[in-house]
């Protein structure tokens, strides 16, 4: 009886430590946001960007898309999660991508998963919702900057690789 309770506590404190763990990160990225993102940074270019979507999606355990929406002045406006999937995969809708982009008044944005399996190399179905994307956004003037996919290593950036 007593190896039971002695079980449960020391599963009572992991749980209890994990979350504090899990606050910890929440801190550390509410932070990292405010001295990136406070006073609306102009983000010229994919380097600005790079160690903060690394640092935001890569310890998700499954695909997480998001988007970086800005102004023309390329200062950040919001930075959204949109679309949460599996461990392999996640349904991108172009339409409440738009929906978004239209309702912040975004005139550029950056898109940025991450893939769990640690590989940054762009699939085919990452490169076709890309442009599905990109081509869906230009009808209402919204320009497609960069699509970051990270994983182990330095993000993969489709601009960087030619591929917008």
């Amino acid at each position: 009886m007593s190896c039971i309770v002695a079980d449960s506590r020391a599963e009572s404190l992991s749980l209890i430590a994990a979350q504090h763990e899990d606050w910890i990160v929440r801190q550390a990225i509410t932070l990292l946001e405010q001295r990136l993102f406070k006073a609306g940074p102009c983000l010229s270019g994919p380097a600005a960007v790079r160690d903060y979507l690394h640092l935001k999606l890569v310890g998700e355990p499954n695909e997480v898309f998001a988007v970086i929406f800005m102004d023309g002045g390329h200062r950040v406006l919001s930075f959204e999660p949109l679309f949460r999937g599996t461990i392999d995969t996640a349904s991108i809708y172009p339409r409440v991508v738009v929906q978004r982009a239209l309702a912040l008044n975004a005139a550029a944005l950056v898109f940025a998963h991450q893939h769990p399996s640690g590989v940054t190399q762009p699939s085919r179905a990452d490169e076709a919702i890309t442009q599905t994307l990109k081509t869906a956004l230009a009808l209402v003037d919204v320009r497609v900057l960069d699509h970051f996919i990270v994983g182990e290593g330095p993000p993969y950036s489709f601009a960087d690789h030619g591929l917008l």
